[in-house]
């Protein structure tokens, strides 16, 4: 049965994209079949799998706005192994014009229907705030996963994206709920990092992953070559961080389920 989780922090910076896109790399490294929805107008998705965003003329823009058939958005052959729903500049006129729309929070949800039984896990790759876009995804997923720098305002923006889920339930989706929480661009030599780190587990205990995601130099270069890391560089620190979160998020999941 597919899970669909949508990847978000109103925070911009925090490493949504990165964790996007190398989680999907690596659960299709692990056999699992992933597909990538990319619903940032930024298209950084997009390009991170190696799909040059300039030279595309449908995307999950048309989608959303035009219904547009899903299946013929769809990237089969991306540098990550796993399928895509592409993004570009064009998606900033959709949020507006979706405002005319009725049922509007629900066009992304409809859209997948079509094709999201053909995958184990679908990402969802959400701007850098809430909109209309970001409010479309959390209807469209089961979950959020919240990628978070320790860093002084980490906390204040949790509690507020925690609200929107809350809210968000009990309007539109009943079923959604933070999948876990992502500790991203660690530097353990930094004391602030640690402090944060120690107040996340005390206040959302096993909702933190164990997994912590190291500040490395690959991650940051991956993006630029079209590529997740573990491609750029496997034996990065980065891309061993992302193999061992694919194996903890499927080890969740197995005892969820059983």
């Amino acid at each position: 049965m597919v899970k669909k989780i949508a990847i978000s922090n109103q925070k911009g910076g925090v490493g949504k994209t990165t964790t996007c896109v190398n989680l999907a790399a690596s659960l299709a490294a692990m056999g699992k079949k992933i597909l990538v929805v990319d619903c940032d107008p930024q298209g950084n998705a997009t390009m991170a799998s190696g799909i040059n965003k300039f030279e595309l003329r449908k995307t999950i823009c048309q989608v959303l706005i035009d219904d547009y058939d899903i299946t013929n958005v769809l990237i089969k052959e991306t540098n990550g192994a796993f399928h895509l729903i592409p993004a570009n500049e064009d998606l900033t006129a959709a949020e507006v014009k979706l405002l005319d729309y009725f049922g509007r929070e629900f066009r992304l949800r409809n859209a997948l229907k079509e094709i999201e039984s053909n995958y184990d896990y679908v990402f969802i790759d959400c701007p850098p705030s809430l909109n209309l876009l970001t409010v479309n995804a959390m209807c469209a997923a089961d979950s959020i996963l919240v990628p978070l720098q320790c860093e002084y305002f980490a906390l204040e923006g949790l509690t507020l994206l925690i609200d929107t889920v809350d809210q968000l339930a009990h309007a539109v989706n009943p079923k959604l709920k933070i999948e876990g929480i992502l500790r991203t661009m660690f530097d353990n030599r930094n004391r602030l990092s640690s402090d944060v780190s120690e107040e996340l587990k005390k206040n959302f205990g096993s909702l933190v992953y164990k997994t912590i995601i190291p500040r490395n130099v690959r991650l940051a270069e991956a993006p630029s070559f079209g590529k997740p890391a573990m491609y750029y560089d496997k034996s990065s620190s980065g891309s061993k961080a992302y193999l061992a979160l694919a194996a903890e998020l499927t080890e969740r999941d197995k005892k969820n389920a059983g």
